[in-house]
């Protein structure tokens, strides 16, 4: 059983950390803000992590399918959320409103902006669900011992923080913090089209995760 929690927990690793919504924003916040932003948000992602984690595990993810319309609302939020979050990196690159961004997050750098924003982010993508509760369903065919699915929601859970957190103090190395406050209005600007793509594929339901 080792091996089969050491597949899934590559499995896991692999579909957290393909390009996607909370890549992108952990990715600008750990390199415009530092350190601590990112790991607040990683710990935002990883309590996102909490609720599709319980969805997919525990056998909730099938009662979500049925009801479509909850499904669809939660497309169209984390669409907006993302188109949002698109537009002000934009502006913000092309010197447009962008001394009120840089004031805002200094005023919430490490602390509940950045872990509400990467909660959200996390949140209210429904594809997150969908995919774990793809991905979970091999693992808990036939009979298994009780301690099998809470062994499998904390390798969601503790894998996705632990990574994140990696990832975001592989980020700190000051060549890359040197290269990005060199080009910073045009990674805002590549960020925020980003985001902004993303959210519209995600409209049209074919959003990465």
């Amino acid at each position: 059983m080792t091996g089969e929690l050491l597949v899934f927990a590559g499995v896991i690793a692999l579909g957290q950390f393909s390009p996607g919504p909370d890549m992108i924003l952990l990715t600008r916040t750990a390199l415009a803000q530092g350190r601590s932003a990112g790991w607040w948000m990683s710990a935002g992602i990883a309590s996102g992590l909490c609720v599709h984690a319980t969805v997919a595990v525990f056998g909730m993810a099938y009662l979500m399918g049925l009801k479509e319309g909850l499904t669809e609302v939660l497309r169209w939020m984390a669409a907006a959320y993302l188109v949002c979050l698109g537009l002000r990196l934009l502006l913000a690159g092309m010197g447009l409103g962008g001394k009120k961004v840089d004031k805002e997050e200094k005023d919430h750098a490490g602390g509940r902006s950045a872990y509400l924003r990467g909660l959200l982010c996390n949140l209210l993508n429904p594809k997150v669900a969908i995919i774990f509760a793809a991905v979970v369903t091999d693992f808990v065919s036939g009979d298994r011992p009780i301690w099998w699915a809470p062994a499998l929601w904390l390798i969601i859970v503790g894998q996705g923080l632990a990574l994140w957190a990696l990832y975001v103090w592989l980020l700190q190395f000051p060549p890359v913090r040197s290269g990005y406050r060199r080009a910073a209005p045009w990674f805002d600007v590549a960020f925020g089209v980003g985001l902004l793509a993303l959210g519209i594929l995600i409209l049209m339901d074919r959003g990465l995760v």
